[in-house]
């Protein structure tokens, strides 16, 4: 055959143009599978994770040693748990059974720094705590979503601190809603989700996320002896415990005086001002009822935990400007915080420390009264009222309101100035952990709490 030169070209050139498409074939195959590889589930996880830190510690626990020894029957054991930042100051929201007890609350970030916590705030019904991280820097904050209109079925995922492996992530699907769940003989979870997303020992306290990475629920527990059945408070209900935990009233010792709820309708939280307190700074401000809350103080508010965040560490006397939304325009509204009344004990400053580092109020009661329920002890203190997470609350033993102090160490605690000695002693000083004995009912029962000189708050 005569050599054709055209031919020859076009020979190789459709040569070529097979390789080539083969080639963008191949890479654009390549580019669909990355794609798909980076699926939801993955896309909700990076977007959550740096929102997720894990809690270490120790606390001490009822040991399974007989009784009729001499010695305590308690042990210490490592806790593990989860938590989510709620503000970027270093607040943290977990489980409070992860926290309770905790003699040093160590907490590790997604970086893997390690901070110390101190606990801010507890809700035993719902098994619900807030901490403090001792950070500089701003943490972020994951999106929040709502547990209002969940679905049975819908894709879930889990992310927690699964038997010490940090940031663990699980996925399953919502099993059902409106659960009641009994874990002890004190402790039931009223009206929680039940999941299949795998939760193992150290998961509490982490988020519940749905496919769109948006946080739903609390982890919360598992139940013993069955596989893919786990539980989570709804986000909603978590978050309106976190509020009230997080109250700048309390907390920063202020005083504005605005009443409102968190208003959630199709996906969409606002916040609502529905009344206001006789007298008080809100009142003659220009606030009116109905007023949705838009931000306070720069922060954006869609919930009531968001308003109080805007008020957290402001101080009395300061001015702060409120954003509104009323009759569909928005407004400013400057509200002059008044300083909180501390509260004050009728039975002098004495019972201030006590309150400030144990966080309890007492109150003499007769050695006749204590002598009929145990003879050995000559008089008591009466517990009249107990500070939500503080040390009283930690350890062992819980105290309650009714209970009677007679003992702390190795001396009777008969009047307020007895306690007073006891806490300036060199070894409650130096932090080591305190022995107390308490009448509570028929019983004489005794505990071991922590002091700290940062226990007041």
């Amino acid at each position: 055959m005569p050599f054709d030169p055209t031919r020859r070209a076009c020979r190789y050139g459709c040569w070529y143009g097979v390789v080539v498409t083969g080639l963008l074939i191949f890479g654009t195959m390549n580019s669909v599978h990355a794609s798909a590889r980076r699926s939801p589930i993955v896309e909700a996880v990076t977007a959550s994770m740096p929102s997720v830190v894990n809690i270490h510690g120790r606390k001490t626990v009822r040991s399974d040693e007989p009784a009729g020894t001499s010695r305590d029957h308690f042990r210490q054991v490592n806790g593990m748990g989860t938590g989510i930042v709620i503000d970027e100051r270093g607040y943290v929201l977990t489980n409070h059974h992860v926290v309770d007890g905790v003699s040093r609350i160590q907490v590790t970030l997604h970086n893997r720094q390690t901070v110390t916590a101190k606990l801010i705030a507890h809700d035993h019904k719902t098994d619900l705590a807030v901490i403090k991280l001792d950070v500089d820097e701003s943490l972020p904050l994951m999106r929040i979503g709502t547990s209002n209109d969940l679905m049975p079925g819908e894709t879930v995922i889990a992310i927690g601190n699964a038997y010490g492996y940090e940031h663990t992530v699980t996925s399953g699907i919502i099993s059902a809603l409106h659960r009641t769940v009994q874990v002890s003989d004190d402790q039931t979870y009223r009206d929680v989700i039940q999941t299949s997303a795998d939760i193992n020992p150290g998961n509490s306290g982490g988020p519940l996320l749905n496919i769109d990475g948006e946080l739903i629920g609390i982890n919360v527990a598992v139940r013993i002896g069955a596989q893919g059945i786990a539980f989570a408070i709804p986000i909603d209900q978590a978050l309106e415990v976190a509020a009230d935990l997080l109250n700048a009233e309390r907390l920063s010792r202020i005083s504005h005086g605005v009443i409102g709820k968190t208003d959630t309708q199709d996906q969409h939280s606002q916040f609502v001002v529905t009344s206001f307190r006789k007298d008080s700074p809100a009142q003659s401000s220009g606030l009116e009822r109905g007023d949705v809350v838009v931000s306070v103080g720069g922060i954006k508010v869609e919930r009531a935990l968001d308003f109080e965040r805007g008020l957290l560490g402001r101080t009395g006397g300061e001015s702060v400007p409120v954003q509104v939304k009323r009759d569909g325009s928005l407004m400013k509204v400057d509200v002059s915080l008044a300083s909180g009344a501390k509260r004050k004990s009728a039975t002098g400053g004495g019972n201030d420390r006590v309150w400030e580092l144990l966080g309890l109020r007492l109150e003499p009661v007769s050695s006749q009264y204590v002598q009929q329920i145990d003879s050995r002890f000559n008089g008591g203190l009466k517990v009249v009222d107990v500070r939500s997470g503080s040390p009283a609350t930690q350890g062992s033993l819980r105290l309650q309101a009714g209970d009677v102090l007679v003992g702390m160490l190795s001396w009777e605690t008969v009047r307020l100035d007895n306690v007073s000695y006891i806490l300036n002693r060199p070894e409650v000083v130096n932090g080591q952990p305190i022995k107390y004995y308490v009448l509570r009912g028929n019983e004489t029962l005794y505990g071991h709490m922590r002091v700290s000189a940062e226990s007041g708050r």
